[in-house]
């Protein structure tokens, strides 16, 4: 067992100083997943703050950050490892010359052996947060391989024989929830759901990461993108929308977000065109209120 932090509010308070603004629960999440070595399942909508979670241990433990990006049809290999197929080729023409002191058991040794991000997570082990990020596009079949892995990191590749981490690297996987993942791989996770924020830690977290937007400005933007959420829109904006939007606005040179300024950036905001449409007919609604 390891305690990288001394306390729970001692990991909130050093994600604070690297702008993240965690709350109790998601703080508590974190701190047991790095001290119990278990894997931490994250769900929420996109643009929440999920990947940035494993970003922001990642600096903070001074470990290399290692990304898997899932996507439809990603398999073990994509994943894991591959053999480079040029060098190998390059190699048995080399085989060729007589003088050459290359041989056929060669053409399978580490040289030749191309690294994927789960390959290079064991290897690196306790130097390393894995990052398995939007598990829930890749199908039922990567999601079992996954499980196998996170239960022993270690493979067995049959040319170099078993690969395996000393020690287990921290590891946070996330999912947008667009499928159900299986109990099997929770139950191996500890698990923290992020919403979206309230208006006042939203506006706290513009500020963060915007310093230069004003306090007015940060919260006329951050009460603006909650009643687009509260719209019949079919994608939500999340945080990095809403810091954008902010920065935007505040780069404009525009104090206090009016209708104009709102339709004319909501581009930033909103990547529907039919969300935007809804927005613009409504946009009196959206920047209703400003709370001067």
């Amino acid at each position: 067992m390891r305690t990288a932090f001394a306390s729970v509010g001692a990991l909130q308070e050093a994600l604070r100083e690297e702008r993240y603004l965690a709350d109790r629960g998601l703080a508590t999440a974190i701190y047991l997943a790095v001290s119990l070595d278990k894997p931490l399942l994250l769900e929420g909508e996109a643009g929440v703050g999920k990947t940035e979670v494993a970003k922001v241990l990642a600096s903070l433990l001074g470990r290399e950050l290692i990304r898997l990006q899932c996507y439809e049809g990603i398999d073990a290999a994509q994943a894991l490892y591959e053999w480079n197929y040029s060098r190998q080729l390059i190699a048995v023409r080399a085989m060729q010359d007589a003088s050459s002191e290359t041989h056929v058991a060669d053409l399978f040794g580490p040289e030749f052996l191309v690294e994927r991000p789960l390959l290079a997570a064991i290897r690196a082990g306790s130097r390393a947060v894995l990052l398995v990020d939007e598990l829930d596009r890749a199908d039922d079949e990567f999601e079992a391989f996954l499980l196998e892995i996170l239960s022993e990191f270690a493979v067995t590749i049959p040319e170099v024989g078993r690969i395996a981490a000393e020690e287990p690297p921290v590891v946070v996987v996330t999912s947008n929830r667009t499928r159900e993942l299986h109990d099997a791989l929770k139950r191996r996770c500890l698990y923290h759901w992020i919403d979206h924020p309230s208006l006042e830690r939203e506006v706290e977290i513009v500020r963060a990461r915007a310093p230069e937007v004003s306090e007015h400005l940060a919260r006329d933007v951050a009460a603006a993108v909650m009643r687009l959420r509260a719209m019949d829109i079919a994608k939500r904006p999340g945080v990095a929308e809403t810091i954008d939007w902010a920065n935007a606005v505040a780069f404009l040179g525009v104090e206090r977000l009016d209708a104009e300024t709102a339709a004319a950036t909501l581009g930033t905001v909103l990547k529907d065109h039919e969300d935007q449409e809804l927005a613009v007919s409504r946009i009196a609604e959206v920047v209703e209120g400003g709370d001067g």
